[in-house]
């Protein structure tokens, strides 16, 4: 039987304990198990690095929300970008990744991985042409965010898959800032998908984590090799609050898409405002394309003030928006991304705008919202 998103995030993989009845699975809160032999572990479970019935859950529901067979997750959601890297990379290959990446991604690329020997090309993803031009024969990934962090640019998921094949690379795609409620990259021909649980998916700034989903096998056996041997897991209680966050994730960005669709109208008349980036906009350059892949438009805002002096006034003045980095959660965030989240691409082609404010809109009370902006922009 095929079930709704919202139904599969409350069940998948949470079946009620089979000791006790409890409706709310367990936190398997151990570092390891008892063996009835030697070398014969019980439920297959032996160290919790290895496997945890905590984590298997969370896995499990992550890959059901995403439409795939198989679901890893991390302590943070660079660790599942390190550690796909290693699984399907070696010294020499080459990636292609946003010209606008989020900047712990750029530093990944630029700081650890290609001191050991992976080359990487920024490229603008809404270009199918630029991307196939940044391949080479040594491309091994094509590393897509959409919407992108923190420009709102908006990548043709299918257009980019069929770039990919063509050149035998793989698609990955960071979901992050849409959520599995919003888009579903392997239905339109991503070979895997990536996730900072942090954000929208754990959804209350309380746990970080990341994710890795994908549907095939030895793709999943090469990362899941490297997720015990690299050992960067999160810890069952992690796990846990992850999966309960999950839960209400359709209603959450059901009222985070509510939220940001006024705030878009209101800072789109603000004469203090220059311009406005949001996908759900009419006049964004990929709106249609957004419009094709997404269910809704998110709940993340980038702005621009037009003198980098104003954007900052403007992050410090506000009060109900808490000035603070991350995103995703109930509450509502505003950022200066120049000097905060993407400072590592300061001086580089990824270096983001001076005068770009980012919000993360929460669910909070919309005219509450609004009200704060108006003055901190006044």
């Amino acid at each position: 039987m095929s079930y709704g998103f919202e139904t599969l995030a409350i069940h998948a993989g949470q079946e009620p304990d089979g000791r006790t009845g409890a409706v709310i699975p367990p936190i398997f809160q151990t570092s390891t198990f008892a063996q009835d032999a030697v070398g014969a572990p019980r439920l297959g479970y032996d160290y919790s690095r290895s496997g945890n019935p905590t984590r298997d859950s969370l896995q499990e529901c992550l890959a059901a929300l995403e439409g795939g067979r198989h679901g890893l997750t991390f302590a943070s959601g660079l660790a599942a970008e390190d550690t796909l890297l290693r699984a399907v990379c070696k010294p020499g290959d080459h990636v292609v990744i946003p010209d606008d990446a989020y900047g712990g991604t750029y530093r990944l690329f630029a700081k650890v991985a290609q001191p050991w020997g992976i080359d990487f090309t920024p490229a603008r993803l809404t270009d199918v042409d630029a991307v196939r031009a940044a391949v080479t024969d040594k491309t091994r990934l094509i590393w897509v965010e959409t919407p992108t962090n923190p420009l709102l640019g908006i990548a043709d998921i299918a257009a980019l898959a069929q770039v990919a094949r063509d050149a035998g690379a793989l698609l990955v795609v960071d979901n992050t800032f849409a959520s599995p409620y919003l888009q579903q990259p392997l239905a339109l021909g991503a070979d895997v998908v990536v996730h900072s649980t942090t954000k929208y998916v754990g959804g209350h700034s309380d746990v970080v984590g990341g994710a890795l989903v994908l549907n095939d096998e030895t793709v999943f056996e090469q990362a899941k090799f490297h997720q015990n041997s690299m050992g960067a897991v999160n810890g069952p209680f992690d796990a846990w609050l992850t999966l309960r966050g999950v839960k209400t994730l359709a209603v959450r960005m059901d009222r985070h898409c509510d939220n940001a669709e006024r705030i878009t109208e209101y800072l789109s008349r603000h004469p203090k405002v220059a311009k406005v980036l949001y996908p759900g906009l009419p006049d964004h350059p990929n709106h249609e394309v957004a419009a094709k892949q997404m269910r809704r438009f998110g709940g993340m805002i980038s702005f621009r003030t037009g003198d980098p002096a104003s954007a900052e006034a403007v992050c410090n003045r506000a009060k109900v928006f808490t000035l603070a980095e991350s995103l995703g959660g109930v509450e509502s965030l505003i950022e200066h991304p120049g000097r905060m989240t993407h400072a590592s691409v300061a001086g580089s082609a990824l270096e983001v705008p001076a005068d770009l404010v980012r919000l993360s809109v929460g669910i909070e009370t919309a005219d509450d919202l609004l009200a704060d902006l108006e003055q901190a922009l006044g």
